[in-house]
């Protein structure tokens, strides 16, 4: 019997396979529990319908990470981090203040945790970082770390 399977069952199937299995094991196991739907036509064009949509919600989420990525590629990010003793930076500069300082200069909102930092940023100067908005989209920045100017 086929069947599209609604979660994933070890050794089986994951979510959204059709698979052909026994036909005892579908109805005694798989259609009772919920895991699974027989594969009429009906489900499958659904199933179909579901997989174009995610596709297309890839699609777009890749177009405009792209676009993210094209607007940003080659950028210098300005932070302003307070002076400790002898003129060092005091504490680090995170993923967390790069997301920060690009959504405030740019508007592009930016997870920390796809921001890699080559070597951590504990002191002035000029830093290179890059940004992995998605599998094969990303963007080299320029971070420049400058002292908070005393009044």
């Amino acid at each position: 019997m086929k069947v599209i399977f609604l979660s994933d069952v070890k050794g089986s199937g994951k979510k959204g396979d059709l698979k052909d299995v026994a036909d005892g094991y579908a109805r005694n196991f798989l259609l009772p529990k919920k895991l699974a739907v027989e594969a009429n036509a009906k489900n499958t064009a659904e199933l179909q319908s579901k997989n174009d949509a995610a596709a297309h919600r890839l699609e777009v989420a890749r177009d405009e990470a792209a676009a993210a990525a094209k607007n940003l590629n080659g950028k210098t990010i300005v932070i302003i981090g307070k002076a400790g003793k002898e003129g060092r930076l005091f504490g680090a500069v995170t993923g967390g203040h790069i997301a920060d300082a690009i959504k405030a200069e740019y508007g592009i909102e930016v997870d920390k945790k796809r921001i890699t930092i080559p070597l951590d940023i504990k002191a002035f100067g000029m830093f290179s970082a890059e940004i992995k908005f998605m599998a094969g989209v990303s963007a080299e920045i320029k971070v420049q770390v400058k002292p908070e100017e005393n009044k």
